[in-house]
């Protein structure tokens, strides 16, 4: 079995105060924020935010199951799966691109208010950015960083190492960064955060 060694400075908590103090930030940039203790209370958040029978498309957020399989949610992903890549391509970036609600993670939010997210295809950042009605982040507290400079490090120095493990056990290939959107203002109502005391994802 092999470890996959990345800084420990990319999985710190923050202080009561620099949570807070990036949560200000957040809010003046246009991002509705609640903070949350657990992975458990962040489910309970999302869920309640998302009416019933609306198209919902996510990345990794350990939220997939509640919202794919077999819920009162009409999942972009399912729709999109069911389509053959090779000849509806199109018709999947269609489905996948303009969903009422799209549920994901970032890689880093810094100190002022800057949502940083890596991709290796960009498949979904194009909801993020502007395809989604509505956008929730589901962002463990580990994540928050103090610049743009320290966003891009986490990216490549830890996120970016794991992200490649896993998907070489899961489909025997390397990962990569292709695309990165930062996020720095948004309109007021459009993305709610999520925000969770513990770590949550990489």
């Amino acid at each position: 079995m092999t470890t996959t060694q990345t800084d420990d400075n990319f999985t710190a908590l923050p202080d009561e105060h620099a949570l807070d103090a990036t949560v200000v930030a957040l809010e003046e940039h246009g991002f509705s924020v609640e903070v949350v203790d657990d992975l458990d209370a962040a489910l309970a958040a999302v869920l309640a935010r998302i009416p019933h029978d609306t198209s919902v498309t996510l990345a990794e957020t350990g939220i997939a199951d509640a919202i794919n399989d077999g819920g009162p949610y009409d999942s972009a992903r399912n729709a999109m799966f069911a389509l053959d890549f090779a000849t509806q391509a199109q018709e999947m970036k269609a489905i996948g691109g303009q969903p009422d609600y799209a549920l994901g993670s970032v890689h880093a939010v810094t100190r002022d208010g800057t949502l940083v997210i890596a991709s290796a295809s960009g498949s979904q950042l194009a909801s993020y950015a502007w395809g989604a009605a509505n956008v929730i982040f589901v962002v463990g507290a580990q994540k928050l960083v103090s610049s743009l400079e320290a966003a891009h490090r986490r990216i490549y120095q830890h996120s970016l190492k794991l992200e490649d493990a896993r998907a070489i056990a899961a489909y025997g290939q390397h990962s990569q960064v292709g695309k990165i959107l930062e996020i720095h203002q948004e309109l007021p109502g459009r993305i709610h955060i999520v925000l969770v005391r513990e770590a949550v994802g990489f």
